[in-house]
């Protein structure tokens, strides 16, 4: 028998336990096979990126992450409008359109008519047929110098606010900060009094 108090031994070893045991000893061979798929599909796109359509920049629902910004569905068709491309021209040139999303900030309009314009300057148009081309497609110069972007384009980026070093002065250490917000406080509260003091002193003046 054991010693000391510990539990009785009770093992339920009647689980069959070897029939719910998950191996992952394919993973070095999935990892071989995605990377195979992947430069298939770059040949088969070719030249479109692959990376997928442009899409526009968003910000995260609700309060908690609201200030983050990632990559949306598809650019409005007031974003389209305001960058010059029609709604049925945009997917055939890898821009993703979402006609269900609303510009509820001046700023996120600007952010992607802007990031439109960009795309629109570098973007470099084939012909559907060799040698005929039409209007809008690229000069012959530049299909010769297209290569296929293998990278995510444009990456969407939360850029970092600078910060302004100053030198602490005396003035900056002798300011006692919690006794100007005690202060501040009591200015507020009792801000309505005062006025009816100095009112009923300017009609006293009056009389």
């Amino acid at each position: 028998m054991v010693k000391h108090n510990n539990v009785v031994p009770n093992g339920h070893f009647k689980k069959h336990w070897q029939n719910y045991v998950k191996t992952w000893f394919n993973q070095p061979a999935r990892k071989n096979r995605r990377r195979i798929a992947r430069q298939k599909k770059a040949v088969r796109i070719f030249p479109r990126p692959t990376a997928g359509p442009l899409r526009p920049i968003v910000h995260g629902q609700t309060l908690k992450y609201n200030m983050k910004l990632r990559a949306g569905k598809g650019f409005t068709l007031e974003e389209l409008k305001a960058a010059g491309i029609s709604k049925k021209l945009a997917p055939t040139i890898g821009i993703a359109v979402d006609h269900r999303r609303n510009n509820r900030s001046l700023e996120g309009l600007q952010a992607n008519v802007q990031r439109l314009k960009t795309y629109k300057a570098k973007l470099v148009v084939f012909p559907r047929r060799a040698r005929k081309f039409k209007t809008g497609d690229s000069t012959a110069e530049e299909l010769a110098t297209a290569t296929q972007v293998q990278v995510p384009y444009m990456p969407i980026s939360l850029e970092k606010p600078s910060v302004e070093l100053v030198k602490v002065t005396e003035e900056m250490k002798s300011f006692k900060a919690y006794n100007k917000l005690r202060v501040e406080r009591m200015n507020e509260r009792h801000i309505g009094a005062r006025l009816k003091k100095a009112a009923e002193a300017e009609k006293e003046d009056k009389k």
